[in-house]
């Protein structure tokens, strides 16, 4: 396999299980970039940039990371509170008054980041050109009423959660998230990273689809339970309507789906720019000052919701807007936060090792948070440092 790029002295690890992903776990192309303290440590990109073609991968090539995007548009809101314009406590009625129809009066900014809102699903899916307008998602989620009593259980909003966390930004600041984010964040930074892929990047995004691969031995359970099983399959469980809450799911590789910005699907990256995001979240990088103070680092990573997800079906862990390493999706250490892709993308950061990883592929397995592609880097990692 022709890798290209270069990693720092010891982390040799690190370009041999992304080598092994090729080889032996499906990856046509892929790049993952890893910085310890700021520090850019792994930088690695192979195969072809299509899933379905030849054309190599580039430095530069982009890939839709799925809601990988959430983690990245958690930031957002997280930032405003850090700024002093949003309250996670005040009820998101208070910024966006029609969503306090039907019994939802008591939901929490809070609520949206920690996946407790109770509106995962949709009563009427949206069509995928109504996914794209960005008043569409939100006043359907306005008008919907709560499957459970907000506050009290957790459930992954997969779909959902993008148009809420929109609509608050919109409220707040009169910009929609992809427009905060790329004026305040990731332009500013130089990110290789979108929510709304402008025209004039448009030329290197790559192609994605779906591949197979030998399952891994070891730590990875090989086949879900039951249980999990079921609730994908079953159309009137609450887990296949939140997953179906745009139906059909919108063509990934369409130019108009990777302009829009949803903020909980489609934001479009190179590993480095997810990486740095991250690096930059936790602490200084070349040119660039932390994001996060260390009590807003302390809320993401706060644990707010744990045990069995209502969507999901096994046990989650979520800070705001994050995922918290688990069973579910194992990070670093205890201490991390990010959020994986649905099929393979993840990017996280993990303060106390200053480690900020970023992993984005044009093959999607039918993995949901634990790609055995990034858990075989995150390994990796983990036994360069000796953890």
């Amino acid at each position: 396999m022709d890798v290209n790029g270069a990693v720092a002295e010891g982390f040799e690890p690190v370009r041999e299980a992304f080598v092994r992903n090729f080889e032996t776990l499906g990856d046509r192309g892929a790049a993952v970039a890893v910085y310890r303290d700021g520090q850019k440590v792994v930088d690695l990109w192979g195969g072809t940039r299509d899933v379905d073609g030849t054309a190599p991968w580039e430095r530069g090539t982009a890939q839709v990371v799925r809601s990988a995007t959430k983690g990245v548009a958690a930031a957002v809101l997280l930032l405003l509170r850090q700024r002093g314009q949003l309250d996670l406590d005040a009820p998101v009625g208070h910024y966006w008054p029609e969503f306090k129809a039907r019994g939802k009066e008591r939901v929490l900014v809070r609520h949206v980041l920690n996946h407790r809102a109770g509106v995962p699903v949709l009563d009427r899916p949206l069509t995928p050109r109504e996914a794209l307008d960005p008043l569409r998602g939100p006043a359907a989620v306005a008008a919907q009423a709560p499957a459970w009593e907000p506050g009290t259980d957790h459930g992954y909003h997969a779909l959902t959660y993008g148009w809420l966390l929109d609509e608050l930004v919109r409220r707040v600041t009169g910009q929609s998230t992809g427009e905060w984010l790329a004026s305040q964040v990731t332009g500013p930074l130089g990110l290789d990273l979108w929510l709304g892929l402008p025209e004039s990047e448009a030329g290197r995004a790559g192609r994605v689809g779906r591949v197979e691969g030998a399952e891994p031995t070891g730590a990875l359970r090989a086949r879900p339970k039951r249980s999990v099983t079921e609730a994908y399959e079953d159309p009137a469980s609450l887990t296949r309507r939140a997953f179906a809450a745009v139906s059909p799911f919108p063509d990934q590789n369409d130019p108009a789906y990777r302009a829009a910005a949803l903020p909980a699907t489609n934001a479009m990256a190179t590993a480095d720019g997810l990486a740095r995001f991250y690096a930059t979240l936790i602490g200084d990088t070349a040119g660039a000052t932390r994001l996060f103070t260390p009590e807003t680092v302390e809320l993401a990573r706060a644990e707010e919701s744990a045990g069995p997800d209502r969507i999901l079906v096994v046990g989650t862990r979520f800070g705001l807007g994050y995922m918290l390493h688990g069973s579910a999706s194992p990070f670093l250490t205890p201490g991390s936060f990010g959020h994986p892709g649905r099929g393979g993308a993840l990017g996280f950061a993990d303060p106390e090792t200053g480690i900020a990883f970023g992993y984005v592929t044009n093959g999607f397995r039918k993995t949901v948070t634990a790609d055995p592609r990034a858990q075989g880097l995150v390994r990796a990692v983990r036994g360069v440092l000796g953890l």
